[in-house]
């Protein structure tokens, strides 16, 4: 039987996230030989690549979600006996285990990144 997959929010994701702006900005500025640590502007300018970190995060559930949504849809519809085929049912089912999956090892990455530079000495 296939694990359900947890609903998650892009806001409650995004708030948890946040903090993770001021090591984007750092490591966008210590490539760039501009300084390390500058208080007050880290959350103002956290691009990367020119594109903003908040969004790309935005971006990767809503597509985890998408697909999740997709799932569910395909799962209701095999439930309530309409004429689903069940190699696709399953393979949307896979995709969205695997977009989950990996979104959770970007977050662990993310995570642990940002606990390495906390524990750097200045």
């Amino acid at each position: 039987m296939a694990q359900a997959i947890p609903f998650i929010e892009p806001e409650a994701a995004l708030s948890s996230l946040t903090k993770l702006r001021p090591v984007a900005w750092a490591a966008t500025t210590a490539a760039q030989g501009l300084g390390a640590n500058v208080p007050g502007t880290a959350v103002a300018t956290a691009t990367v690549g020119g594109v903003d970190f908040s969004k790309l995060v935005s971006d990767g559930l809503q597509g985890v979600q998408s697909d999740w949504a997709q799932a569910q849809a395909s799962m209701r519809a095999l439930a309530e006996g309409q004429p689903v085929n069940l190699h696709q049912v399953m393979m949307k089912m896979e995709e969205s285990r695997i977009s989950f999956q990996l979104f959770l090892q970007v977050r662990n990455r993310l995570l642990e990144s940002y606990q390495d530079v906390m524990r750097m000495q200045v």
